[in-house]
């Protein structure tokens, strides 16, 4: 049995960006309005903020970005890559030039 484990352990996929690039994953589209209202299935209201969940080593090693894993960013979705890495979760490959925000909580 730990066999098994290990060799399962040991196939696991990580994704890892390469270049100016970011991982991301976007926040769930919203079904409700700020004011309460629910809306039908049909619709949605599309988000562009997410999660980094990964930065490339070239992004990490530049001041220019100061961006980090777990940062809430705000993202231009254009030139975003889908990830079908994992079916429960909305993964994206983001130029960091198109991560337009990162949302900060004020230093007291």
């Amino acid at each position: 049995m730990a066999e098994k484990a290990d060799s399962t352990r040991a196939r696991l996929e990580t994704v890892e960006p390469v270049g100016k690039r970011v991982l991301i994953r976007k926040d769930e589209d919203k079904k409700k309005t700020k004011g309460g209202i629910e809306l039908p299935d049909s619709i949605e209201i599309p988000t562009i903020t997410g999660r980094i969940v990964a930065v490339s080593a070239q992004v990490e090693n530049d001041e220019n970005f100061p961006i980090r894993q777990y940062d809430k960013i705000l993202f231009n979705p254009k030139n975003a890559i889908p990830v079908d890495f994992e079916s429960d979760n909305q993964l994206f490959v983001v130029p960091v030039e198109d991560v337009v925000a990162v949302f900060r909580k004020p230093k007291r």
